[in-house]
């Protein structure tokens, strides 16, 4: 069947801003402009009032499966993207065992088909285990279907082993990602090393650990001429290295979530296991460093770092409890809070969710442009909604938002011309 998404304020990063009609026709994108004529037999959701966008892009997401299903799977996972309006999603490999091998992948793959819902696209390991020592296949990775290649939380921490990781990526046309952090800068530590953990009494991890390591691979890349992408920068000194490592012409784009753009590290206080993620809330100084750095272009995307864990694993002690928060509900809301802000214009904030994802991991997602693939998603840009984690499609509920009033929804979304989300009577 035909859909027609009639009358809403089309936005198409770098395309076509406007109100018009967008048609979608086997699966793709048919069309897109004012009244335009349909086939019979062709469903119309009405868009007056509202944005209608390519699907969001989500870079770095951890659906858990396999290995951990308590936390979140496939399908739940998927459920909460779209939910939140991301068609596409890149899954980190940290699973159990580690996505290092081609049945890893394809059996990703596979839950991800039978879900029905977003792409899950799997990003592989760089090395096998995840260890750092020896490098994974990463030709068999690429082949089998992975989109870049990570060791995620696990960094490797042997610069030959980057760059050798950085050489062949750049044979097999793959980005290399990496989480950026010096394990042993950062070893013990729990939060951002500063005032607070001192007076908190909580072992700290220096913005230094973080930083290090940007360096480090900018100049592997420097040397490598590998496209590299680093994930959730969350430091003035990061941000700084990234904006002078573009003017030199290096192959880096850079992501920042939504709770490094508006959390500081104060809401550790009180041991709020919900405020615990690594890279960790830094500083009002490090914050406005970040929305500088999505400002002018430095900071090319926003991820979400969707991180689930169980509830019993977020109440323990703080030292205890495990790094990280769900996102993918609450990062459009967040991310429009730049716009409201005026940090982004409306277009910039779509971009780095869209197109600019896209681009980074050379996806043929991200735009509306005929003959794409009909990933849409219609947006209540003013709405206003409470964040009650209860209502997560998630089955994991660790977020530092909630009772937040926010603004901005999603309405429906469309994947490959099939409608998955469609807000429920109670979300009106």
């Amino acid at each position: 069947m035909s859909i027609l998404i009639k009358g809403g304020r089309v936005i198409d990063p770098g395309r076509f801003v406007g109100i018009a009609d967008v048609l979608i026709d086997g699966g793709k994108i048919s069309a897109v402009g004012p009244q335009l004529s349909v086939p019979v037999d062709t469903r119309t959701i009405q868009a007056e009032g509202k944005l209608v966008l390519p699907g969001f892009v989500d870079l770095h997401v951890h659906f858990r499966e396999p290995g951990f299903e308590y936390k979140e799977t496939i399908q739940s996972g998927s459920a909460a993207a779209v939910a939140g309006g991301f068609t596409t999603v890149c899954c980190m490999p940290n699973t159990s065992p580690v996505n290092d091998n081609q049945a890893v992948t394809e059996f990703i793959l596979e839950r991800a088909r039978l879900a029905g819902l977003a792409n899950v696209l799997p990003i592989g390991a760089i090395t096998k285990g995840s260890e750092g020592k020896e490098l994974a296949e990463i030709g068999d990775l690429r082949r089998s279907g992975c989109v870049a290649i990570s060791d995620d939380g696990k960094p490797v921490m042997n610069s030959l082993v980057m760059r050798r990781a950085m050489e062949y990526a750049s044979a097999f046309d793959l980005t290399v990602v990496d989480h950026c952090e010096d394990l042993h800068l950062a070893e013990g530590g729990c939060m951002n090393e500063g005032l607070i953990s001192t007076e908190l009494g909580l072992p700290g991890i220096p913005a230094a650990a973080e930083d290090v390591m940007v360096a480090r691979n900018l100049s592997l890349s420097e040397l490598t001429g590998a496209r590299l992408h680093l994930a959730h920068i969350s430091t003035a000194g990061s941000a700084r290295m990234v904006r002078e490592a573009k003017a030199r012409g290096i192959l880096v784009t850079a992501e920042a979530c939504p709770h490094h753009f508006t959390l500081t590290e104060e809401l550790v206080r009180g041991y709020n296991t919900h405020a615990k993620m690594n890279p960790p809330l830094r500083t009002w100084t490090d914050v406005q460093a970040i929305k500088e750095g999505l400002r002018d272009g430095t900071i090319d995307v926003i991820a979400t770092d969707h991180a689930p864990h169980a509830t019993q694993e977020k109440q323990q002690d703080f030292t205890e409890a495990p790094f990280g928060i769900v996102g993918l509900e609450t990062a459009l809301s967040l991310t429009l809070g730049l716009v409201d802000e005026g940090v982004l214009s409306l277009e910039q904030a779509i971009q780095k969710l869209t197109s600019a994802p896209a681009v980074a991991f050379g996806l043929k997602k991200g735009t509306l442009a005929v003959g794409a693939d009909a990933d849409v998603v219609i947006v209540d840009q003013h709405e206003q909604w409470v964040v009650d984690p209860t209502r997560f499609r998630s089955k994991s509920r660790n977020t530092p938002f909630a009772g937040w009033k926010v603004k901005g929804r999603v309405r429906t979304t469309i994947v490959g011309g099939r409608v998955v989300f469609e807000a429920t009577p109670v979300e009106q």
